[in-house]
């Protein structure tokens, strides 16, 4: 099993409350994730996510064909980062971190996601084809509209 990494970083000007208010609340990921992705929570989320939380969503990432995809919310340190963790989903392996720091006019926001695909050959076939590219298409939506809730004002 390979397993890839993916970062992203960006400057939010903001408060830590706003920004940690805003990041761990679940119900926020539809409005940072493109429409393309079908992307629906399908259980009730309310509240800010909490070590243990298991978060069902429904998401089309190839030919519109619906996935279950489930996380669990593994480590939260208020204000400073948390982790997600998939369940049952498109993924053989999903790690995903979300830390945030305090700097100069904002927040430092950064995402380190490591993940793997089954099928062996067949997925890192799939994963240089498309997956790698769909990923970062999907972290590049999200700069561009957490620009333009924080930083745009």
């Amino acid at each position: 099993m390979e397993v890839y990494k993916l970062e992203s970083k960006q400057h939010i000007k903001t408060s830590m409350h706003t920004c940690w208010d805003f990041f761990s609340s679940p119900k926020n990921l539809k409005i940072i994730t493109p429409s393309y992705m079908g992307f629906e929570i399908i259980d009730a989320v309310e509240g800010k996510i909490y070590p243990g939380q298991i978060i069902q969503y429904k998401v089309k990432p190839l030919f519109g064909i619906p996935l279950l995809w489930v996380t669990e919310i593994t480590q939260v340190k208020e204000n400073k980062f948390f982790i997600d963790e998939q369940r049952i989903g498109p993924y053989k392996f999903w790690h995903h971190k979300h830390f945030f720091k305090e700097v100069k006019d904002g927040i430092e926001m950064k995402d380190v996601i490591h993940y793997a695909l089954p099928y062996g050959f067949l997925g890192r076939i799939v994963n240089k084809l498309f997956v790698r590219k769909q990923l970062q298409n999907i972290f590049k939506y999200r700069y561009q509209k957490i620009n333009n809730i924080f930083n745009e004002q």
